[in-house]
């Protein structure tokens, strides 16, 4: 396959730039405009157009037989896409490419990715062009111009080549499904549902400030005392309230603890003082501050056309996708009566299919600790949640029995990373939906004792995910468990990739390691990793943590390879934690559901024991599928 690496040199001012606005607003206003393009054809000299027809020029190859390469696809294959109509056989973007091995390290600029594989000096005449639009530029600064976009395209291929180097294929398509979603967006929005919803949330937030008495002040001065911790901390001071504080797990220091999972804070809400009740309340309702962040941004895109879907590929280090553009749907509120999901609509004549991996990570747990007997319950379409459930409680417990059952979905699903006792008490507390459970510390702990019991494999593994830090650390080699296997770069997973703990080191019994990006390259700058510098940051990992961060990354992994199957037949409208979501014709809608439904129950060739399963629908929006 014939690959094109191309670049595009655009307008942009002070005002007008990717560095203040999201790509989509940027590549869909009509200040927009393309200066040239750079295009090269595998390793033939690169070409620079900046006359006045660049679909012309573009559009001279064929591309149904081609891969796109760039650097940042996302800007430039929406203007292809969105500008010109054109849609490759397959994207690459060595942006994605460089995360899982570079984005903690090197960072994932082009500058600096060709400086840490001494590719050439990246140009800096692109800030010459600020401000100009293409008739402003002289035929001999168009020219220049063209050197420094053709050094750029040139500087892309050849960091293509040195990423492709053991870099999976599977991963690959990975990655091409995920830009897809965002240079193909099929997904309209219902913009009358949007705008009556922000009224609804705009109401619900003034109602929380009368409640505050924070009327009279500015929508700024209001935001600024919900969001800030400091001087959120002094507002419940001056009623009187010591504002409640724990110890960071990242940090290991003092910190204010004002979340919905801090116990203190929660339990403010019955505070005798009302003001206190209503100051709480307002801090744990500032989610509809951002619901009404994210309603305003989606009106806006319902006015400039379909809405792109930004998935960044390794978003995080086990790699897990994160949403970006100001618009992460990786956040959106759970199901049930939600508009946003509502106003997400398929185009006329069609419908969204979604289909939802069942209990990925407690199957996965299972499956790598080879706890066999939790490992055919799940494969014998048992109700787990009841079982254990009944084991709690010492006798029979069914889906009718939704308090109980509860308690054992939490077990299951939240004790299989080491979760200790007062969380577990606090995750019940906290509940879910409508469902709250109390229970005291020794009940919980009794609770936690008899699922280790139960579950001895997984606790092992634990250990030997423990273990396996330290050698890292030693820069040995080893086995965990099946299909995992670790050494000095971290450990390595399915599909070749690595979780990695920068800076890993031991400290006392414990291990720590750098999870923030710019501290690390602080720190190697600095060369103080191996010293005792207070102003790093370090975070405590542990055995159950790896176990986490593996069986989320081998998660992933999975319904990865069950999305890009699934797009060989069907457009992949979007993708939500695990669940995968399509655009299918009205008269196809069973077939479309039974094809996702058949994927999705099938594991991939790496792993056919595993017992998965799924949940699907379908409809004309988002929240009724």
């Amino acid at each position: 396959m014939d690959i094109v690496t191309i670049d595009f040199e655009t307008y942009y001012d002070k005002d007008f730039s990717l560095s203040k606005m999201t790509t989509e607003q940027y590549v869909r206003s009509d200040l927009f405009e393309v200066i040239g393009v750079g295009i090269k054809v595998n390793n033939y000299p690169t070409d620079w157009y900046s006359g006045s027809d660049p679909a012309k020029f573009l559009k001279s190859l064929d591309y149904s037989d081609k891969a796109i390469l760039c650097h940042n696809t996302a800007f430039d294959g929406a203007i292809l896409s969105w500008h010109y109509g054109i849609k490759p056989k397959l994207w690459l973007d060595t942006l994605s490419m460089a995360r899982p091995t570079h984005q903690m390290t090197v960072g994932g600029s082009l500058k600096a990715l060709a400086t840490y594989y001494k590719l050439g000096a990246k140009g800096e005449e692109v800030i010459l062009a600020l401000g100009k639009r293409k008739a402003d530029f002289t035929p001999e600064e168009l020219a220049r111009y063209g050197e420094y976009c053709k050094n750029d395209v040139d500087l892309t291929y050849q960091l293509f080549k040195k990423l492709c180097k053991g870099f999976p294929t599977s991963e690959l398509m990975v990655i091409d499904q995920t830009l897809r979603m965002y240079t193909e967006p099929t997904i309209e929005l219902d913009r009358e549902l949007l705008e009556q919803h922000l009224e609804e949330v705009k109401a619900k937030k003034r109602d929380l400030i009368t409640d505050m008495g924070l009327t009279g002040i500015s929508d700024e001065a209001i935001t600024k005392t919900l969001m800030s911790n400091q001087i959120f901390a002094k507002y419940l001071t001056n009623l009187g309230v010591e504002p409640p504080k724990k110890i960071s797990p990242r940090t290991g220091k003092e910190t204010l603890a004002f979340g919905k999972t801090d116990k203190e804070f929660i339990e403010l809400l019955e505070h005798p003082n009302e003001k206190v009740q209503v100051a709480v309340a307002a801090r744990l309702g500032v989610k509809s501050t951002l619901e009404e962040t994210r309603t305003e941004n989606l009106i806006g895109v319902s006015e400039r056309g379909r809405l792109p879907i930004m998935l960044n590929y390794y978003g995080a280090h086990t790699g897990r996708f994160s949403g970006g553009d100001k618009l992460n749907l990786q956040n959106l509120p759970a199901r049930g009566n939600n508009t946003i999901r509502r106003a997400l609509k398929a185009p006329k004549g069609q419908v969204l299919v979604a289909c939802d991996s069942s209990q990925i990570e407690a199957r996965m747990v299972a499956w790598v600790a080879e706890q066999h007997d939790l490992v055919s319950a799940f494969a014998q379409g048992r109700d787990v949640y009841s079982e254990f459930a009944s084991e709690v409680y010492g006798r029979a417990i069914t889906k009718a029995d939704k308090v109980e059952r509860f308690v054992g979905k939490t077990c299951i699903l939240g004790l299989g990373y080491g979760m200790g006792a007062e969380k577990f008490r606090r995750t019940l507390e906290i509940g879910q939906g409508d469902i709250s459970v109390k229970i005291s510390l020794d009940q919980a702990d009794r609770i936690v004792r008899l699922y280790r019991q139960k579950n001895h494999k997984i606790v092992s593994l634990w250990q030997k995910c423990g273990s396996a830090l330290g050698g890292i650390v030693a820069r040995q080699t080893g086995s965990i468990a099946k299909m995992l296997e670790y050494d000095e770069q971290g450990i390595r997973l399915p599909n070749s990739l690595y979780i990695r703990y920068p800076a890993l080191r031991a400290n006392g019994t414990n291990y720590e390691y750098i999870s923030d990006a710019r501290t690390y390259r602080k720190a190697i700058k600095e060369r103080v990793v191996t010293g005792q510098v207070d102003e790093i940051s370090w975070t405590k990992i542990y055995g159950g943590k790896v176990t986490e961060n593996l069986i989320q990354a081998m998660a992933r992994i999975v319904i990865s390879e069950q999305m890009t199957a699934i797009g060989q037949h069907y457009h992949v409208a979007f993708q939500v934690h695990d669940e995968i979501i399509i655009t299918a014709p009205e008269d196809r809608a069973s077939e479309a559901e039974q094809h996702l439904v058949r994927i999705m129950s099938t594991a991939p060739s790496w792993c056919t024991d595993l017992p998965v399963a799924c949940e699907a629908g379908y409809a004309t929006n988002y929240g009724d599928t």
